[in-house]
């Protein structure tokens, strides 16, 4: 085990389950506070951190330092996974709208099997049988009614296949994780460049949709477009990985 593992184990173990707890309660507020920016006015901030509450719990009693990842980074996963499981329980999403963004996905596989090159909007508008108004709806309701983690990307609306690492994995679902992240990240590599941003400021700056408007000097409404055209483009190039 290399030294900065064992640093990291010896803090860990050396504090309680409350005290981890009561530590890392200000990650779930942040958390919930960030999966609001994509939720619905029927979705309450209460539920959310108590979901996250109940995620954070599992952390402290699933974390294993040997796995590499710091604590808040694991319990971070767990916390955001406890509230979309959480929202996802609640199935208010109307299901034409889950049957539209598959429709998205599938024209965009379509077309760009095709051309070689990326769908443009007009493209998949056109094979959709809608105008650019009805498809970037078809977007806004599509981004409102699902919160996408990267290793989501490849769930479709009957399920969740956990791709995220546990203490129970074997090796070989192990290799897979890296698999699927390792695809993720080379197809983010070559999606246009600003999905590719978009992404980048909501996952990697954890910045909400109103903030990364600000940045990119267009709407919330459209970064909330370009977010979904985005995760559906990836879900028509990773089909593969759900099937």
């Amino acid at each position: 085990m290399a030294a900065t593992g064992l640093a990291m184990y010896s803090n860990v173990q050396n504090l309680s389950e409350s005290e981890l707890m009561l530590k890392h309660a200000p990650l779930v507020k942040r958390i919930a506070h960030h999966v609001m920016g994509r939720m619905p006015s029927s979705v309450q901030i209460d539920d959310l951190i108590q979901a996250g509450i109940i995620g954070l719990l599992e952390a402290t009693k699933n974390f294993d330092a040997t796995k590499g990842a710091s604590f808040e980074t694991f319990a971070g996963i767990r916390i955001r996974g406890a509230m979309i499981d959480e929202v996802r329980r609640g199935d208010w999403v109307p299901r034409s709208v889950h049957r539209n963004a598959r429709r998205i996905s599938e024209a965009m596989s379509t077309v760009e099997n095709q051309t070689g090159r990326e769908a443009l909007d007009y493209e998949v508008a056109e094979l959709l049988e809608v105008d650019l108004e009805q498809y970037y709806k078809m977007l806004q309701d599509s981004s409102s009614s699902r919160l996408f983690s990267f290793e989501e990307l490849t769930n479709n609306e009957d399920g969740i296949n956990d791709f995220l690492p546990s203490a129970d994995d074997s090796p070989q679902e192990e290799v897979l994780h890296d698999l699927l992240r390792d695809a993720i990240a080379n197809e983010i590599n070559h999606l246009p460049e600003r999905e590719a941003q978009v992404l980048a400021l909501y996952y990697d700056e954890e910045l909400n949709l109103k903030e990364i408007g600000l940045v990119l000097g267009v709407s919330e409404s459209r970064v909330s477009q370009i977010h979904s055209q985005a995760t559906l483009r990836l879900r028509a190039r990773l089909g593969d990985w759900s099937k």
